[in-house]
């Protein structure tokens, strides 16, 4: 049998977070009472004009320039000819042959922990269409067009991803920098972000493209990994079999963790493109495109390669902490209360993360100042408190929105450090146990971590480890 790759790009759509549609002022928010948020425009009513809102424009400039793309310097929106029940005007605004920029890219990691550039085609905006209800009515579908309007950008990648992986870390890489842009809520269950794929198959060496697949109804990253994986197999068996695979539209059942066909797929033509009258082109001014340049803030490659100079973290940790923008602001507010970044970030990455995740928590939804952190790192370099401590102590923290410091205080957790105290314990451990003492006195050296595990217990996790250790080797001589 042949041994295949895959070849994978991503159409990925971005709901930008404006106040208002793309052309026109009706809200653009989630939600609201079906049909609210709509006017003659949003509609398609005869004799309404669209206007462009800028605010779309510079956003889009925004996304497309964090992703080195080269802004076009003419751009025009068409008319994208199709029936649907939740498309008014029975054509959408998009752009085709002049989009809002081109020629960029995104650096990822691939399964071996390589690098990899995965080439952006092209980024164009749109407007969104509304959104069919099928489970509210027992005969019929019912149809909100609150969404219609709604500003897009659409990035199309080229085909450059070989595996589910790749695509996943394509996918997080694109909402983590634009969640730092601050320009979109990257809600995928509120559609806010959304993926389909193309996918096909090809014998390794070959470099034609199979017949590509498209995906759709992927409503989490986790569900793309899963479709490509299942499309992979499924492509796969049909060309060892000798089967065609058709260049067709298919839906991911996410019950089933199946594809099943949906229609044939569309070409470029079939939408009968052209020129959006009401919507004239426009030159974009060279000077506004490097203003916008200027202000990009620091995006999560910058951050990660500024926090292993600056910080002295792995690699590693830096990805991890710069992935989310809230996390890297938290570890930077705690590193300026106590300046032990390595220290801080462990925590951070492991027991913080930890908690938040098995409570379905983010870091904003919890009463958890970023100083606090810093401060149990500085009780735990003091001796104030043991490691141990430091972990029932974190827990009350996020549970109950205190200080370290308040918390310690208040159970009585101050590790215990004092000589006299120390050997009392240790004179108690070794009357309790004559058999063990026996044994260390012996040459049985591990029978000394049996006595020094006693007396922690004994002191409820409060002695100071090494000093104990040290009242039980002066008491057994």
């Amino acid at each position: 049998m042949a041994e295949y790759e895959m070849v994978i790009g991503l159409e990925v759509h971005l709901q930008l977070k404006t106040q208002t549609k793309l052309f026109c002022g009706c809200p653009a928010a989630f939600g609201g009472e079906p049909n609210s948020h709509t006017c003659p425009v949003c509609l398609g009513l005869p004799g309404v004009l669209p206007v462009f809102n800028e605010q779309v424009f510079e956003w889009g400039m925004r996304v497309a320039l964090a992703f080195n793309c080269e802004i076009a310097p003419r751009m025009k929106f068409d008319r994208k000819q199709y029936f649907y029940p939740d498309l008014p005007k029975g054509y959408q605004i998009s752009q085709f042959d002049q989009p809002l920029a081109q020629k960029g890219y995104l650096d990822i990691v691939d399964a071996k922990g390589n690098p990899k550039r995965i080439r952006i085609h092209r980024m164009h905006i749109e407007e969104d269409a509304g959104k069919l209800m099928h489970d509210n009515h027992a005969t019929s579908s019912l149809v909100d067009l609150n969404r219609a309007g709604v500003p897009l950008i659409e990035m199309v990648s080229e085909a450059d991803m070989r595996d589910a992986h790749e695509a996943y870390q394509y996918l997080t890489g694109l909402k983590s920098a634009i969640q730092y842009l601050d320009v979109s809520t990257c809600n995928m269950e509120e559609g806010s972000l959304r993926c389909d794929t193309n996918v096909s198959i090809r014998p390794v060496g070959q470099e034609a493209f199979g017949n590509k697949v498209e995906i759709k109804n992927l409503n989490s990253f986790r569900s793309v990994k899963l479709a490509l994986e299942y499309e992979r197999q499924r492509q796969i068996g049909m060309a060892d079999q000798g089967i065609r695979i058709p260049q067709e539209t298919r839906l991911w059942d996410e019950k089933k963790q199946v594809t099943e066909s949906m229609r044939s797929k569309e070409e470029a033509s079939d939408y009968r493109y052209f020129p959006e009258p009401d919507l004239v082109p426009f030159t974009v001014d060279a000077a506004v495109v490097e203003s916008v340049r200027k202000n990009l803030p620091e995006l999560p490659a910058q951050k990660a390669e500024r926090f292993q100079k600056e910080y002295e973290l792995s690699a590693y940790d830096a990805d991890v902490l710069t992935q989310q923008k809230n996390i890297a602001e938290f570890f930077e507010q705690a590193i300026a209360a106590y300046a032990k970044p390595k220290p801080i970030a462990n925590w951070l990455m492991g027991d913080v993360s930890a908690y938040l995740n098995a409570q379905g928590l983010t870091i904003e939804s919890v009463n958890f100042k970023p100083e606090w952190l810093g401060q149990l790192v500085e009780l735990i370099d003091k001796g104030t408190i043991s490691g141990k401590i430091a972990k029932d102590v974190l827990n009350k923290m996020l549970e109950q929105g205190q200080s370290p410091a308040k918390i310690v205080e208040q159970e009585g957790l101050q590790q215990i450090g004092d000589a006299d105290s120390l050997a009392a314990v240790a004179a108690e451990v070794i009357e309790a146990h004559p058999k063990v003492v026996d044994e260390f006195r012996a040459g049985k050296e591990s029978s000394l971590m049996f006595l020094v595990g006693q007396g922690m217990r004994k002191t409820k996790g409060r002695a100071n480890p090494k000093q104990l250790t040290d009242a039980l080797k002066q008491k057994l001589g």
